[in-house]
């Protein structure tokens, strides 16, 4: 299938100008910005909300609408390539971005979504006329109409090997990962077929928006009487939206006495602060602190036994976001920007330190599902041994007796044990504590001493927590 050039009209034949339709041509901009700008779309999408609730007088359904059509999207953009590409007489990289996010846009309203055919097609031919013209328009409704003829069960089978010829790519396929994305996280879980096709399933799933109550400033209470607010699972200070409510819309949230935070990112926290530590427990440290859900936790906990975080973040713009975080703390804290590698404070400072490092992010694919197709392998190699570093640092960091907290965000080995194993080699004076009894509650946390959460199992990110105890 070509691309037409634009063909001159029959005489007599009136022009029909194309209709915008604002809530395509509003997720089509979002696509385009996470394309062109590397953008997220967790970022990228709430001002173009706003915006169009201004301008367009956006109501509720069509937010929503918008909001599935990108995220739909994004989750699904390799199995929708992969289609696309048996309907195009070109290799995929050959065709201009903006018109494979038109197709992608109509592929998903065909496919994922119960739209009918007719208007899933025709909205998106006529959002094509709008952002390429109508001779791409087209093309553009010459593939789709091809993409029609089946439903997504259908060109799957298509499209993906047999899982028994190639198991690593089937699940890609059909679960619209990268397959090393998909290897990774098959070696971090382990076990057969089921239990990675659940976890490939869950990071395909819309994520419920889940908040925090900080310590001494709001009540789990309080946040439950928001409409459609539930308990968190594991939490006693987590709250979930179920229905996908606006956090915004929430007075505690707008005043900083609660926030927007995972809940594996509260357990984790939680699970720091409650390590036994032997002698004073008065100086914490959050190494790694922006953009700050984190810090504003710990500082909330601090402040409730007397002790003082101080929370260190590298890049001076996401240290502002820390501060702000932690704005109206009722304990003693403060904020700083410096490299956890070369710190500014003395060896042995610290009673309890949190280094939640930077990573792949491969444990929050719910949440930002660009991230698996902008991510690649070799990342594990620069990633690495600024892993190694800032660990070594938080070891090096906490006082003989105190405690480290190890975290990622990322299940992927090279970024969790593998890390952990080789700094505990470098410091014979420092060892693993079972972390298991931090998390009352949480079933299903493996064989320890460590502790991955799951999406498919703990309804959180796939966040990491290796404790360390300094020794000596």
């Amino acid at each position: 299938m070509s691309e037409q050039p634009r063909r001159p009209r029959k005489p007599g034949k009136p022009y029909r100008r194309p209709q915008k339709d604002p809530v395509r041509f509003l997720a089509f901009e979002a696509l385009r910005a996470v394309d062109e700008r590397d953008a997220y779309a967790n970022l990228v999408l709430p001002p173009l909300l706003r915006k169009a609730r201004e301008k367009d007088g956006f109501e509720a359904r069509d937010a929503a609408l918008a909001t599935e059509l990108v995220y739909g999207t994004l989750r699904r953009q390799g199995t929708y390539d992969a289609i696309i590409a048996e309907c195009v007489d070109r290799p995929l990289r050959e065709v201009d971005p903006p018109v494979l996010d038109v197709l992608s846009l109509g592929a998903h309203q065909l496919l994922g979504t119960r739209i009918p055919t007719h208007a899933a097609v025709s909205a998106s031919v006529e959002l094509a006329r709008v952002v390429l013209g109508d001779g791409r328009a087209k093309f553009v409704n010459a593939v789709l109409r091809k993409i029609a003829q089946d439903d997504l069960d259908g060109w799957i089978a298509k499209v993906a090997p047999p899982y028994d010829d190639d198991p690593e790519d089937h699940l890609a396929l059909v679960h619209s990962h990268p397959r090393w994305v998909v290897s990774a996280l098959w070696d971090s879980l382990g076990g057969g077929r089921a239990g990675i096709e659940r976890l490939l399933e869950a990071d395909n799933e819309r994520p419920e928006v889940t908040l925090v109550a900080r310590p001494g400033r709001a009540t789990a209470e309080e946040l439950l009487r928001e409409e459609s607010a539930v308990p968190g699972r594991w939490s006693p200070y987590a709250v979930r939206l179920a229905e996908g409510g606006e956090p915004g819309a929430v007075d505690a949230v707008r005043e900083g006495r609660a926030g927007v935070q995972d809940e594996g990112s509260q357990l984790v926290a939680l699970a720091l602060a409650n390590v036994p530590v032997e002698g004073r427990d008065e100086k914490w440290l959050d190494g790694c602190a922006g953009p700050g859900g984190k810090a504003a936790l710990l500082a909330a906990l601090a402040a409730e036994r007397g002790a003082m975080l101080l929370a260190s973040e590298k890049q001076p713009h996401r240290a502002g976001l820390v501060a702000k975080a932690l704005a109206g703390n009722p304990g003693p804290y403060q904020v700083i920007a410096a490299d956890g590698t070369r710190p500014p404070w003395q060896p042995g400072s610290f009673d309890r330190v949190l280094m939640d490092v930077p990573c792949t992010g491969l444990g929050a694919l719910r949440r930002r599902p660009e991230a698996r197709w902008r991510r690649r392998p070799e990342d594990l190699e620069g990633f690495g041994p600024l892993q190694r570093e800032l660990l070594s640092t938080a070891v090096e960091s906490v006082r003989v007796g105190g405690v480290v907290g190890y975290a990622t965000c990322s299940p992927h080995l090279a970024e969790t044990r593998a890390v952990v194993e080789d700094v505990l080699k470098q410091w014979p004076g420092a060892e693993l504590v079972d972390a298991r009894p931090l998390f009352p509650g949480v079933p299903e946390l493996g064989e320890g001493p460590d502790v991955q959460l799951w999406p498919h199992v703990h309804g959180t990110d796939a966040m990491y927590l290796a404790v360390i105890r300094r020794t000596g």
